[in-house]
């Protein structure tokens, strides 16, 4: 696996699933154009990039560049670091017809393409986890501790929670684990969800 600590900003799941498999690090998904009307994702950008700075991996057709130019307005050019991928001629093998332009999107080309396109945006890329906060990371079982999976009232506990932190509130389990271990170490999880309701356990040693 390759530790990306910037957010990765990509245009679909089938992208996300694609990267995750060898990458890890914070991949978020804009749907397509849904970024430019939704303001709960713009806002997640905003928090999450504030902390991390994201990198920005679309398509290298019009509608890529549209959402790539879109995002990076949402943060100053300081926080955001632009990967890009060559537009090669090709379909992905899922798809029954290539693409409006016949080119490859990111789920098509190859994993050494896309840790190369991160290298040269600048990314640390580095194959191990170097992040200060991973020596105790947070984990499942910590969020079944803590009420926020596996129980009757977890949606109510991660929607709080996911509120106090300013992201959407439909946020997944999986994705509220990975930006609690961007964004906090163990210790101060187990400050964070004590102060969001949290109580009745002790959850920290």
């Amino acid at each position: 696996m390759y530790t990306i600590e910037e957010m990765i900003i990509v245009e679909g799941l089938y992208d996300k699933i694609k990267l995750s498999q060898f990458i890890d690090g914070v991949i978020f998904v804009t749907n397509g154009f849904t970024v430019f009307t939704n303001e709960d994702m713009q806002k997640t950008i905003q928090r999450l990039g504030g902390q991390t700075g994201i990198v920005i991996l679309t398509d290298s057709d019009s509608a890529g560049f549209r959402i790539r130019n879109f995002v990076k307005q949402l943060l100053p050019p300081e926080k955001v670091k632009h990967a890009y991928i060559p537009a090669v001629a090709g379909k992905e093998k899922r798809k029954r017809e290539p693409g409006k332009e016949g080119i490859l999107g990111v789920e098509g080309v190859k994993d050494a393409v896309i840790i190369e396109a991160l290298i040269k945006s600048g990314c640390a890329v580095d194959g191990h986890r170097t992040d200060k906060k991973s020596q105790r990371p947070i984990t499942k079982a910590d969020m079944y501790a803590a009420g926020l999976s596996g129980g009757a009232d977890s949606r109510e506990k991660r929607i709080k929670l996911a509120q106090s932190l300013d992201l959407p509130y439909k946020i997944s389990a999986n994705m509220l684990l990975s930006v609690l271990n961007r964004l906090f170490t163990y210790d101060e999880f187990c400050e964070l969800v004590q102060n969001t309701g949290k109580n009745e356990n002790q959850i920290c040693e």
